[in-house]
């Protein structure tokens, strides 16, 4: 990420370069205007059908970054509105920080990813650069102060990343991952990498990286950058989040089909954009609706599982710098607060009408549709769910005069659903599929959605598949309580289908809710059990399931764990 044009903070370069670049490629993100394509009376769209039967990507989240050295930490009050639930809040589960060059960095963004990891929120860590003993500077197409790691540091510079997530993890915070460079194909400004180097040090260093590991951030997406990595078995084998950024990218360029057709058990992140630029102010209105689009299109034609923009707190950011949410937050909010970590994103007709855009996701019995209307005048738009009955629906507006505002509660009947969409504006409304009422308020922190609570029973039982799995068990505690996120990967060669996790919970844990699984008992020798959409798993395929219990003050992991009776190798 290349610094940007608002205004002086310490540690910011000039910010020639990407506007510069893009402008030369053709490919600058363009503000433009809403056009009237409707009349002034409030218009009708096609059927928007919800299927929640057909599920797509896993969503792991919506976030941003903090630079402490580049744009000041967050205050412990916008901790609170960047990560938590409630009204007035982002709801952001991911939090991005920057990979120290030298130790006496490790700790910059310390304080701000404890808070966000008490609330239950996704961390993760890029490098900009290596310690610089490891860097030599050459010649790239003029640059003659160009920088990139010294061939002979690949294994140094994997000691140097996990020094960095070791330091967090000591400190109170589990990296879920960490990325080899950030922008290795825009790096004027720090450490190039060709496609050549990166697949090198996935294949021959990332296998002793101690956490995930992500590659290669491209800074427009380029896949020249991540083809040859999908390409090399040995460096998809290391990889397990393929990251990329979304600069001036259009959205032609959004679906990846290689990806899908070889990333298999690997997870798709967009880790760092702003949009539609960085020097208008975040509350423009309706100029902030553009980013409900591309979260939209960076959901349904991407099929991102994780959407991350720049700096958290900024005048063009989803936080004002006076730490209130912008416009332009908002926005994120109306996905972030209700689509929650381990949602799954269910086919919706994706575009109704011209400048109306639709996408839902569900979490068990409960579904989340998120409307757009971009349009000029209302629109009466009807959603039809598949195999619903009628429930209770509870919804929240974000228009050119409110900010994620709850509206009065309405009900769908026999599964459908007919609301005026506002002009210029975005809804977002949850539901259930078995008729019981929604929540009239998001969950708050700690930031959990359970699917299923430990005493309800499965919807699939084991039939068969009982090949090898590997676990990874990862917690966030706080005074009295945690969260535990498991990904189950089968290493197998068959496909398991029907799938029951065993382990015994510490003494004194005990499960107060869980997602995308079933649990019981709450406490003791447990058992998950998968729910009717993830019962299945392919050969190198990952299902992510997690639960949140209290504790005594034994924050201790489970020792072992068996799929379908079989033990399961532990990372």
């Amino acid at each position: 990420m290349t610094h940007d044009q608002n205004g002086p903070v310490s540690g910011e370069r000039r910010a020639l370069s990407r506007r510069s670049v893009l402008t030369t490629i053709g490919a600058v993100p363009v503000i433009t205007a809403t056009s009237a394509v409707l009349g002034a009376t409030e218009a009708s769209a096609a059927t928007a059908t919800v299927n929640p039967s057909a599920q797509r990507q896993t969503i792991k989240g919506f976030g941003g970054m903090t630079h402490a050295a580049w744009a000041g930490d967050l205050t412990a009050a916008q901790r609170d509105t960047a990560f938590q639930t409630g009204e007035g809040k982002l709801g952001f589960s991911i939090l991005r920080i920057p990979v120290g060059e030298s130790q006496a960095d490790f700790g910059r963004d310390l304080a701000t990813a404890k808070r966000a990891v008490e609330l239950g929120v996704t961390v993760f860590a890029s490098p900009w650069n290596p310690p610089a003993s490891m860097i030599e500077t050459f010649n790239r197409s003029g640059q003659t102060n160009a920088k990139r790691l010294r061939y002979d540091q690949y294994a140094a510079y994997a000691t140097h990343l996990n020094s960095f997530s070791t330091y967090m993890k000591n400190n109170g915070v589990n990296l879920y991952a960490i990325s080899v460079q950030n922008e290795p194909d825009y790096a004027h400004d720090w450490t190039w990498w060709t496609s050549t180097e990166m697949v090198k040090f996935l294949r021959e260093n990332a296998g002793s990286i101690n956490t995930r590991v992500m590659a290669p951030e491209s800074f427009q997406y380029v896949k020249s950058m991540s083809d040859p990595i999908l390409n090399d078995a040995t460096a998809l084998a290391n990889t397990d989040i393929i990251g990329a950024h979304l600069y001036g990218t259009s959205y032609s360029n959004f679906p990846y089909p290689l990806f899908k057709q070889k990333g298999a058990g690997k997870e798709l992140w967009m880790t760092e954009v702003y949009y539609p630029n960085s020097t208008d102010s975040a509350d423009t209105w309706p100029q902030a609706l553009d980013v409900g689009e591309h979260m939209h299109r960076a959901m349904v034609e991407a099929e991102f599982q994780a959407y991350v923009w720049w700096y958290i707190r900024r005048s063009y950011g989803p936080m004002r710098e006076d730490g209130q949410l912008s416009k332009r937050g908002a926005i994120m909010a109306q996905f972030a607060r209700f689509v929650r970590p381990g949602y799954v994103r269910i086919d919706a007709t994706a575009n109704p009408a011209t400048n109306v855009y639709v996408s839902a996701y569900r979490s068990g019995d409960t579904v989340v549709i998120v409307a757009i209307n971009k349009n000029t005048s209302a629109v009466s738009q009807q959603f039809s769910v598949a195999g619903a009955g009628s429930a209770g629906v509870s919804s929240w507006v974000t228009d050119g005069s409110r900010n994620v505002a709850p509206q009065a509660a309405t009900t769908m009947s026999n599964g459908s659903l007919t609301v005026s969409l506002p002009a210029r504006s975005m809804t977002t409304y949850v539901t259930s599929l078995s008729g019981s009422s929604p929540s009239a308020t998001p969950t708050v922190t700690p930031t959990v959605t359970p699917s299923q609570s430990p005493s309800q029973s499965p919807s699939q039982s084991p039939t068969g598949g009982t090949g090898a799995a590997r676990v990874a068990y990862t917690m966030n505690t706080w005074s009295n309580g945690f969260t535990a996120s498991i990904s189950i990967t089968n290493t197998g060669s068959s496909t398991i289908n029907g799938w029951t996790l065993a382990f015994t919970l510490p003494s004194g844990q005990t499960i107060t809710s869980g997602w995308n699984a079933t649990f019981s008992p709450s406490s003791g020798q447990v058992s998950a059990r998968n729910v009717d959409y993830n019962g299945t798993l392919a050969p190198g395929a990952t299902v992510d399931i997690g639960f949140q219990a209290s504790h005594t003050g034994n924050t201790s992991k489970p020792t072992s764990f068996t799929l379908n009776g079989v033990p399961c190798t532990v990372v």
